[in-house]
């Protein structure tokens, strides 16, 4: 089962992925305010939280990390490629005026290929850089569905004005790892609303041959 919520002025989506053990893990909690926060926690309840997984390390997605840890004692995964991305979290936190950041380390690292288990559910992950240097999806076969992060939108894509990002790469990332999967798969981005490959390979106009 798959749940999300919206958090933060940056609208950013952040997915509760539960199995049918309870076992759960949460991915890119952006929740940003005390109230975001505790709305989340309080959904968390009766789930048996497991770890929390990123998808990349842009402030937007890691708001929450360092509360769910100090409250669930749970690893942190992320892709190593992103470590100076985090390293910077909380001086791009005050470049952008945004109070009371708090700071983690990632305690596990992930790779493309590398199958993250938890209960009965299996995400393979996928290395699609260009947005960030270490940016990883994750890709639920049984489920048919991708948590996408900050890569692939509704018509759209990933912005590559950050420091470390490039557009070139992240097309390329795109077309030869998302869509090489089924169209018929879901993408859960990092905002707005779910998509298809399907519909991307023909309408996204960032992507179209």
């Amino acid at each position: 089962m798959i749940t999300s919520f919206v958090f933060s002025p940056f609208q950013e989506n952040t997915y509760v992925l539960t199995d049918p053990s309870g076992e759960t893990i949460v991915v890119d909690p952006g929740c940003y305010t005390q109230a975001e926060k505790e709305q989340l926690k309080e959904f968390l309840k009766p789930l048996n939280v497991k770890a929390i997984l990123l998808t990349h390390a842009h402030l937007d997605h890691i708001f929450g990390v360092a509360y769910l840890k100090r409250h669930y004692d749970v690893p942190v995964y992320m892709h190593k490629l992103d470590l100076p991305i985090l390293a910077d979290f909380e001086m791009r936190c005050k470049m952008w005026g945004i109070p009371g950041a708090e700071s983690f380390e990632a305690e596990k690292f992930l790779e493309e290929g590398d199958v993250f288990t938890f209960g009965q559910t299996q995400l393979e992950v996928l290395h699609v850089p260009g947005h960030a240097p270490g940016h990883i999806v994750f890709v639920s076969h049984e489920n048919e569905m991708i948590i996408g992060g900050d890569c692939l939108f509704r018509r759209s894509i990933g912005r590559t004005d950050l420091p470390m990002g490039d557009h070139d790469t992240l097309i390329n990332s795109i077309k030869t790892k998302l869509f090489s999967l089924p169209d018929h798969y879901t993408v859960y981005p990092g905002h707005m609303e779910p998509t298809t490959i399907g519909e991307e390979k023909q309408f996204n106009p960032f992507l179209r041959q």
